[in-house]
This record gives C-alpha cells, sequence and structure tokens, in this order.
C-alpha cells in the first residue's frame, strides 16, 4: 500500500470524490455541489493507493496557524479492519506535524468513536447532527 498525496482535478482526485460519495454521501442521499469541491483546492488530498486502485482517502483542511482539521475519511466497508484508515491517520498526522501544525481536529461520526480514540483522539463537547447524523468533535496534540 502506497499513501501519498493527490493533486485536485487529476484522475486520482475524481476516484477519491467518487469513493467518498459512495461511502459517506449516498447511504444518506447526499451529494457534493460544485462549490464544495472547488474549495478542496486549498486542502491537503491524502490517498491510500494499491498500484492505481484507491484504498481510502481523507482531507486536511487548515483552520488557523496551528489547528488543522481532517475530514471526508473513507475507506471502502470491505476494506475495514486491514489497518488503511490506521495508516492514513498516521500519514496525515505526520503531515500536518510537518506543516507546522500543533492540533488535528474533526467532526468523528458518532460510530467511528472507537477507531479515533485508539489512535488518540479525545472527544471534546457534546454530539451534535452533522449530514443527518450523529457526530462529536475530537482532537488530538501533535
Amino acid at each position: 500500500m502506497a499513501l501519498r498525496m493527490i493533486d485536485h482535478g487529476t484522475k486520482e482526485y475524481l476516484q477519491m470524490v467518487h469513493l467518498r460519495h459512495e461511502i459517506l454521501r449516498k447511504p444518506l442521499g447526499l451529494t457534493f455541489d460544485d462549490a464544495e469541491l472547488e474549495k478542496e483546492k486549498e486542502d491537503i488530498l491524502i490517498g491510500a493507493f494499491e498500484d492505481d486502485r484507491l484504498l481510502g482517502c481523507c482531507l486536511l483542511s487548515p483552520m488557523d496557524a496551528s489547528t488543522i482539521r481532517l475530514r471526508q475519511m473513507a475507506v471502502p466497508n470491505s476494506m475495514q479492519g486491514k489497518g488503511i484508515g490506521r495508516a492514513l491517520m498516521i500519514f496525515a498526522e505526520n503531515i500536518a506535524r510537518d506543516q507546522g501544525y500543533r492540533k488535528l481536529c474533526m467532526h468523528a461520526r458518532k460510530t467511528a468513536l472507537g477507531f479515533y480514540e485508539k489512535l488518540g483522539y479525545t472527544v471534546s463537547g457534546e454530539e451534535f447532527t452533522e449530514v443527518t447524523i450523529p457526530h462529536y468533535i475530537m482532537e488530538k496534540a501533535l
């Protein structure tokens, strides 16, 4: 498995949008809009690949000079439990740290809390609803 940054607008990026749609949006009856995808030009786009096949992905969005936010973590259901998400998280944390960020935060789906807690993230605040489902803010010092 190879972990690497993805350039916006490339065929790898299109694979990433498709994966995120299938895993994160379609089950909720949601889609992406063009403005949302256009804003991702400012994000750090990360993918895990086996040859040219995308196995998982996530994005990092700068919040301020010291905090970056993880978004859109997606690994196909059939590939979960194989270490792809964990590898993506470690890679994302290293990129964030290398770029001078001191904290990584996210809006984590309630169903994913255990995954992130195993990686050292803690819940900050109360449950809230986003994209129709329960989420929590989680964070970790880098």
